[in-house]
């Protein structure tokens, strides 16, 4: 099994992916390239910088990846309010949540490194 599949921020933030993009179905269609594929992305890179990251050979370099993670996660929480502000959902809080906690479990790996 690769490293970064044992990580539970990972597997975490996987799952929320899925998330993200069942919200963002929910969006207009002329927001496709926009909001949509911005909120996608930034989900993504938060797995992908902490897998990225884990597999390097040194734990500044995963450090380093670490606090691209924590970048995405600030991201997409901006991406999230604009989405109430245009009316494109309501209800967030369970996501800004989950991605609160996502956001402490970054910090708690990188501290621990």
């Amino acid at each position: 099994m690769k490293p970064h599949h044992n990580l539970k921020v990972w597997q975490k933030n996987i799952a929320y992916v899925t998330k993200i993009y069942r919200l963002t179905e929910q969006f207009p269609q002329n927001e496709l390239y926009g909001l949509t594929n911005q909120m996608r992305r930034s989900a993504i890179s938060i797995a992908s910088n902490i897998a990225e990251g884990a597999g390097r050979r040194g734990k500044k370099e995963f450090k380093q990846f670490l606090s691209i993670a924590q970048g995405s996660v600030a991201e997409l929480e901006t991406q999230l309010i604009i989405t109430v502000n245009l009316g494109y959902t309501a209800d967030i809080d369970y996501l800004l949540n989950e991605l609160d906690e996502i956001s402490k479990m970054i910090i708690g790996l990188s501290r621990s490194l």
